[in-house]
């Protein structure tokens, strides 16, 4: 069995872990707000919330495994279809009606995601000399972007522009090094390394920038920003500096693009489902409860 046998499953694996945390995300919000009485009853009502982020640590460990061996494109874009997950669950769970052209994002992104696993390369990526020194100083042009998206006044285009970039190349720069790291025995000595701060530190400030970002501006835009970035920007790298590359053979980087196309567009189609708080807007099924 090749390497990439482990990696696709491992990268639909993180998907799938994080569209479902999104829905008991959701779901804990709404009953903790819901929910009477003392803190700890509140607490309760709301533990679906605390399930939801262990998926989210499940999912983040399974894009791990993934990045690996398969080309970063292959799975930002499968991280990024996540929010097919979420947009099913949801309505199942949420009772929210999918909308003909989500059902046909859905589709979409069923197609895309097929095109680039059967289109991948497999094996270990290249490890450019001052990668980590690198990776390590755009912390500084992440942090800058958020400190300056933050500054701007709520309702600033600039502000959610800024905000929304940067977490959209934080968690662009936690997947490179990801992808790079030499992972030590004990595993967790990568912690101390400087790609391993390096992979901590975006990802802190990525995760910082998008939920400022989703308090100040809709979610559909700030979700479709982050999405665009943080799956294009990785693959770009993959492919030009990390010997990311398609299955050898006339035909494939034409499958690989166009699945990469499909799955990013039909995903920010869905960008709406992104965030597990957000108030969806979508008429609710007939019978549901309130």
């Amino acid at each position: 069995m090749t390497a990439a046998a482990f990696g696709v499953p491992a990268a639909l694996l993180a998907a799938l872990a994080y569209g479902a945390a999104s829905v008991l995300q959701a779901l804990g919000v709404r009953r903790f707000n819901d929910a009477h009485g003392r803190p700890w009853q509140r607490l309760w009502a709301g533990r679906l919330y605390g399930a939801g982020l262990l998926l989210d640590a499940a999912g983040f460990a399974a894009s791990l495994v993934a990045l690996r061996t398969v080309p970063l494109f292959v799975v930002e874009s499968a991280i990024a279809s996540s929010v097919a997950v979420t947009a099913l669950l949801a309505a199942l769970m949420l009772r929210v009606r999918l909308r003909r052209p989500e059902k046909l994002a859905l589709a979409v992104i069923g197609l895309g995601l097929l095109l680039l696993a059967v289109s991948a390369g497999e094996g270990p990526a290249t490890r450019p000399h001052l990668v980590g020194p690198l990776l390590l100083a755009t912390t500084a042009l992440v942090a800058g972007m958020t400190l300056l998206g933050w500054s701007r006044p709520r309702g600033s285009r600039l502000g959610l522009a800024l905000l929304s970039g940067a977490a959209g190349l934080g968690f662009s720069a936690a997947a490179v090094a990801a992808r790079v790291i030499d992972v030590p025995h004990p595993w967790w000595h990568a912690a101390g390394s400087l790609l391993g701060v390096a992979m901590v530190a975006h990802g802190a400030l990525a995760l910082t920038a998008y939920t400022i970002a989703l308090e100040r501006g809709r979610v559909t835009t700030v979700a479709a920003v982050t999405f665009a970035v943080e799956t294009v920007v990785p693959a770009a790298i993959g492919l030009t500096w990390l010997g990311d590359a398609v299955r050898p053979g006339p035909g494939w980087v034409v499958v690989a693009t166009l699945g990469f196309v499909l799955t990013l567009g039909a995903s920010m189609a869905l960008a709406s489902y992104a965030e597990p708080t957000a108030e969806v807007s979508h008429e609710p099924v007939v019978g549901a409860e309130p």
